[in-house]
């Protein structure tokens, strides 16, 4: 069994003596791993950290088996990520979330999304925002995805402002206003689509608290998890920096 691809370094861990079991979102493949030999080498370790985009060759005698994968950098983001705190508690947050996938299943999507994700993930301006889409992709290929373009009551899809906590589904403004105590906010950043606006700081955290509860009640739950503690400390960072004064 033999096949090549290429993806994203999400982990890897140390095997004997000299090798490590390398952990890496594929485009073709899914979330997959593999032995490296010598992959503890001061040649070879330094390429294979979190966060770099590789090109892969897996070879197995049997598709079950772990099999070895040789490996090539393509680009290194590892070093540009360490220094930024954003791109180190985002990273494990996602790389929390894409563990929750079945290993080896088809997910292109979200590697081009992990993608676009890594290229501004040391960017506090832009990472936070983009992490909360790739939530609510992730929601979204695992069969939980939400309805934010119209309003479940009226069939509208202007003036957004909630969602529905039960069916996860958008509710404009006037319909939402007799159960505000019953609605989840629904951010202007997530309600408009992809613009390029900044989004403030109460829109950041209502799209975490957004994501967040349906990954709870969805993903976290019944798996008898916990959020990882480091989208805590993501959001409380992304709070205190939309929060600063710009220019």
């Amino acid at each position: 069994m033999e096949w090549t691809d290429e993806g994203t370094i999400i982990g890897l861990k140390g095997h004997g003596e000299s090798a490590v079991i390398l952990e890496v979102m594929t485009r073709h493949h899914g979330r997959h791993l593999g032995l490296v030999r010598g992959g503890r080498s001061q040649k070879t370790l330094p390429l294979l950290q979190p966060g770099n985009s590789v090109a892969l060759s897996w070879r197995a005698r049997l598709d079950e088996h772990l099999g070895e994968y040789r490996v090539e950098l393509i680009t290194s983001h590892a070093a540009r990520l360490m220094v930024a705190p954003v791109a180190l508690y985002g990273l494990a947050t996602i790389a929390g979330l894409l563990r929750l996938l079945p290993e080896r299943d088809p997910h292109p999507g979200l590697h081009e999304a992990l993608c676009v994700l890594i290229a501004h993930l040391d960017e506090i301006e832009l990472a936070p925002a983009l992490i909360v889409r790739f939530e609510l992709a992730m929601l979204a290929e695992l069969g939980f995805g939400l309805d934010l373009a119209r309003c479940a009551v009226t069939g509208s899809p202007d003036d957004l402002s909630h969602v529905s906590p039960k069916s996860g589904k958008a509710v404009s403004r006037p319909a939402a206003q007799p159960y505000l105590d019953r609605l989840l906010k629904l951010p202007a950043f997530l309600a408009e689509g992809q613009g390029g606006r900044r989004p403030s700081p109460a829109d950041l955290l209502a799209g975490f608290a957004l994501t967040g509860f349906f990954l709870r009640r969805h993903i976290y739950e019944p798996r008898g998890l916990s959020e990882p503690p480091e989208r805590a400390r993501l959001i409380e960072l992304a709070r205190r920096s939309a929060e600063l004064p710009t220019g």
